[in-house]
């Protein structure tokens, strides 16, 4: 690995050589629409273990396998015609499936966890299109953080929380969904989402046609994990934070939702959406969790998020990165 990581902006030169690099089992982080991904060639031993040293992650919290086409699916999973269906209709998206590997995948056994699923999904974010394809083999892709810590969703958090441990990083701007993909499963013969994210469960509801059940997992401290995303401790800031709040205490720093003047206190104050949209906090809440770690505070009061639509996303990271 390299001391530092090599900054690439997003052009067809930059990506030819960063498609080059991961078919040479180097790690390259990149942009989705979701947060950065760490990515390796998911059929190279080697390289996805990689992945696993360099954020320091647990070798039972498997990893998101991506593509650039449906098709590419074919002889790594095993569909069924729901699944098939709800991928129609949402990819490319922030939407990852869990289905069981295909007798013949290719993609190693490191990141399945060794378990006999894998997790997959198409991004639509252009860049990571680009780079998937041209590298010409499935991409396995975590967040490209420390694990457990913030997710990164500007390329400048990568670099900050990752270093020399990446070979290149793709500068592609910020991430514009702000959390991770949703992740539904069909471990128990019917569709339940393991891991609330960017679609709404609403949507995938609509598009199914039938109530989808949100799994109560969380993953052990050294058993196999059906999904990533699943450690009861996950997503933290360095500072602790304290959800629901409805003031800020003296040392406190405060991240708030919408109409704020109500609430009193607050040694630094950042609106996650002053308007009270979902959407737009979700864009912003990784990012303003680093700029609050920046800033050197110790505590965090996060104001109440309403429970519905991607709200319940935001509030599944909030309570994860609480947990000490």
């Amino acid at each position: 690995m390299n001391h530092s990581s090599l900054i690439l902006q997003c052009d067809p030169e930059s990506l030819a050589r960063a498609a080059s690099m991961l078919r040479e089992g180097k790690l390259v982080a990149f942009p989705t629409e979701t947060v950065y991904g760490l990515g390796a060639d998911a059929t190279n031993d080697r390289a996805v273990a990689a992945i696993y040293a360099a954020k320091g992650r647990p070798q039972f919290n498997p990893l998101i396998v991506h593509v650039a086409k449906i098709e590419a699916l074919d002889s790594l999973i095993v569909w069924n015609a729901a699944a098939r269906m709800l991928a129609e209709a949402v990819w490319p998206g922030p939407l990852t499936l869990v289905l069981p590997r295909h007798p013949h995948c290719p993609v190693s056994r490191l990141a399945s966890a060794g378990t006999e699923t894998l997790a997959v999904r198409m991004p639509s974010h252009p860049v990571a299109q680009a780079l998937i394809e041209r590298a010409g083999v499935p991409v396995a892709a975590p967040s490209a953080n420390a694990s457990g810590k913030l997710s990164p969703t500007e390329a400048a958090h990568v670099a900050e929380s990752l270093v020399g441990a990446v070979d290149a990083i793709i500068d592609g701007g910020r991430c514009a969904v702000g959390v991770e993909s949703t992740v539904v499963s069909w471990l128990r013969h019917a569709p339940e989402i393991l891991r609330p994210g960017g679609v709404p469960r609403e949507q995938i509801e609509k598009i199914l046609g039938r109530p989808v059940a949100v799994a109560e997992l969380s993953a052990g401290e050294d058993s196999p994990a059906p999904s990533p995303g699943l450690l009861s401790s996950h997503y933290a800031p360095r500072a602790a934070l304290r959800l629901n709040a409805l003031f800020a205490e003296g040392d406190e720093a405060l991240l708030t939702f919408g109409e704020d003047m109500h609430v009193k206190g607050g040694t630094l104050r950042l609106n996650l959406s002053p308007s009270g949209d979902v959407h737009e906090a979700a864009a912003n809440l990784f990012a303003m969790l680093h700029r609050l770690d920046a800033a050197g505070v110790s505590r965090i009061a996060v104001m109440p998020i309403p429970e519905e639509g991607l709200g319940i996303a935001i509030n599944d990271r909030l309570r994860r990165g609480a947990v000490r």
